[in-house]
């Protein structure tokens, strides 16, 4: 039989899952990794490349190890990531310096840019590229020309996090536009480099790596790594791409219109856009879908997963406790208390993530509004499913944001990640959308796409998308309650002007927002 391999660099961790020709997880073999705070650098997140690398390796061979499989038995490799960390290299190819998606050290940069044509600058970047610079690579660049000239002055070559892993397997240097695009230095159109806006902030346009579309072969695992990974001397190693839009693959989610909520640590709603283009009023993030010539719309919802697991561990001991002697989950055993409490969770608002404002982006401060003193309405059971009723409008209220610029009209939502295990939460964005919600089976869709990628390139599948839908097996599916849809449109619209509120608190000073873009400039009154 053959297999293939997914190289899978996230946030907290790296994994290399094995996966049969079939779409089947066979083996996964993981390692946590943490991101370097450098001192008096605030905000700060460097990407530790050489501890980094050995703990990718240590994941091949632990996944080979408990497939029992040979090195000889994996057909093709490919690499993906978390978006926007970058790394950058020295004219002999070796990686220099790299940072994380969470690194946060260039707000002063994001604000010099901003200023740069009298804010204008920031809106062409988003007209060509979909985003905007407080999570591009132009200002961090900007930090290394400012702080680090030592780096800056070697860099030749810049790529991503799983292009970088790729070309430790294989010694060749390219970026795939899925992942590139989010640097906000990549045409979302031609899904090519735009050198002029490097030009126009100042910097140089010469470190441009090569692009090559996601499921085509960048090269061949090396004898050097091969010794190190146990990888086999000349396994083909196909481009990959970004996390969210290999899941989309994984999922099946590559034709036009179609609809994906990811619900993990954050929540994103992705839409495929029927033609590429971006929002007017810049509301939404637009990125390169991996299937050639299609782009993506993106939400993102702040904090959702991270909330939960909040709640759960601040205030839910005994039920964790409980679940524990049951051999249950914790969330599942809150889930069960959740439905209990009627939908509308008593009138009480959850105030955390607002909706995506990707131009003027921050939240007001974490808080409960409408709480009632009754301990039968207002406990844990009520703040659990207000929480998952929260998310559900946050992400509906993102979803017509998209169909407001996109055209786009929803027949039905695929539902995936940490969030898609609960029923109630399934049920819940069903009626709070009003569509009809699919649940996957697959539990890693992203190293599944990845996978997908890997065999497209080898020549095992005809094509990615026609191989995403066929591999991609149903759960469950969740049709709307109609009695709940009025009440769910009420909340939504008495949650929308009740948080408009709370960010007025924020604008004054009087509270703390959860989050904000860096480099944003706002008006606070004294």
């Amino acid at each position: 039989m053959s297999y293939l391999l997914a190289l899978d660099a996230g946030t907290g961790s790296v994994r290399a899952v094995v996966f049969d020709l079939q779409g089947n997880q066979i083996a996964v073999g993981q390692a946590e990794w943490k991101h370097l705070s450098v001192e008096n650098v605030p905000g700060s997140m460097e990407f530790d490349l050489d501890t980094n690398w050995r703990l990718a390796c240590q994941c091949i061979h632990q996944a080979l190890e408990r497939a029992h499989l040979s090195a000889a038995d994996i057909q093709s490799v490919a690499c993906c990531s978390m978006r926007e960390g970058i790394v950058l290299y020295d004219r002999n190819g070796d990686a220099i310096w790299a940072c994380a998606n969470v690194d946060a050290r260039a707000s002063r940069e994001v604000a010099e840019l901003k200023e740069i044509h009298d804010y204008r600058f920031e809106s062409e970047v988003y007209d060509v590229s979909g985003q905007t610079l407080a999570l591009s690579a132009m200002p961090r660049l900007l930090w290394l020309a400012h702080h680090r000239p030592d780096i800056y002055r070697k860099a030749a070559t810049i790529t991503m996090i799983s292009d970088w892993l790729a070309a430790k397997l294989s010694g060749e240097l390219a970026v795939d536009p899925s992942n590139a695009g989010t640097t906000g230095m990549l045409d979302l159109f031609s899904r090519d480099w735009r050198p002029a806006l490097l030009d126009m902030a100042g910097l140089r346009a010469d470190i441009l790596s090569p692009v090559k579309e996601t499921g085509t072969v960048l090269g061949a695992v090396t004898r050097e790594a091969a010794s190190q990974c146990g990888l086999r001397e000349g396994t083909p190693v196909v481009m990959g791409g970004g996390d969210v839009q290999l899941g989309c693959l994984g999922l099946g989610v590559v034709r036009a219109g179609q609809t994906a909520v990811l619900g993990g640590t954050f929540w994103q709603q992705v839409v495929n856009l029927p033609q590429v283009r971006t929002d007017p009023e810049m509301n939404i993030r637009v990125n390169p879908h991996v299937i050639p010539g299609m782009a993506q719309a993106e939400s993102i919802s702040f904090f959702t997963g991270l909330t939960m697991r909040w709640f759960r561990d601040a205030f839910c001991a005994e039920e964790k406790l409980i679940a524990e002697r049951m051999g249950m989950d914790a969330y599942s055993l809150l889930e069960e208390m959740a439905a209990r409490v009627p939908a509308g969770s008593h009138g009480v608002m959850p105030i955390f993530s607002d909706a995506m404002h990707f131009k003027q982006w921050y939240h007001a401060a974490p808080s409960f509004i409408n709480l009632s003193i009754d301990p039968e309405k207002c406990n844990k059971a009520t703040l659990f499913r207000a929480l998952e009723e929260n998310a559900a409008i946050v992400s509906a209220c993102n979803l017509a944001q998209i169909s407001h610029f996109s055209g786009v009209t929803f027949e039905s939502l695929v539902f995936a990640g940490g969030g898609a295990k609960g029923a109630l939460w399934s049920q819940i964005l069903s009626d709070v959308t009003g569509l009809p919600v699919r649940v996957p089976e697959v539990k890693e869709a992203t190293a599944l796409g990845c996978a997908i990628a890997a065999g497209a390139g080898a020549g095992l599948y005809a094509d990615m998308a026609s191989t995403g839908e066929k591999l991609v097996r149903w759960s469950r599916e969740f049709t709307p309650n109609p009695e709940h849809r009025e009440l769910y449109d009420g909340m939504m619209q008495k949650w929308q002007a009740v948080y408009a509120d709370q960010l007025g608190l924020v604008d004054s000073g009087l509270t703390t927002s959860m989050w904000q873009a860096p480099g944003l400039v706002r008006v606070v009154a004294p």
